[in-house]
């Protein structure tokens, strides 16, 4: 499974998603998305980077906060970046969150 986000830049990034729970998130340097469905419908509602991405999203404290404020079926996406490599993940988050 893949979902498209596109960032402000106009850039794509396909994302490894969307999933229904955190298990089949890794933990690898990347962005994860948090979106949820409505009416076969995804809507972004977070984006963030991490080193780590399944430990910082099972960790997160903002789940409370995704909780409260999606509509539908909370999902997961995760955009695997290698540590170094360009564009970096603040760039790409800062690219997704820009839009």
């Amino acid at each position: 499974m893949e979902v498209t986000i596109t960032g402000k830049s106009g850039n794509r990034y396909n994302f490894e998603g969307p999933y229904f729970n955190t298990g089949s998130l890794e933990d690898k340097s990347g962005i994860y998305a948090i979106l949820y469905e409505v009416g076969g419908k995804l809507y972004l509602t977070d984006v963030g980077e991490s080193s780590e991405v399944k430990t910082r999203v099972e960790t997160h404290d903002r789940e409370d906060c995704w909780e409260r404020n999606c509509n539908g079926i909370i999902k997961y996406a995760a955009y695997y970046i290698e540590h170094g490599k360009k564009p970096s993940r603040i760039e790409v988050k800062r690219d997704i969150r820009d839009t």
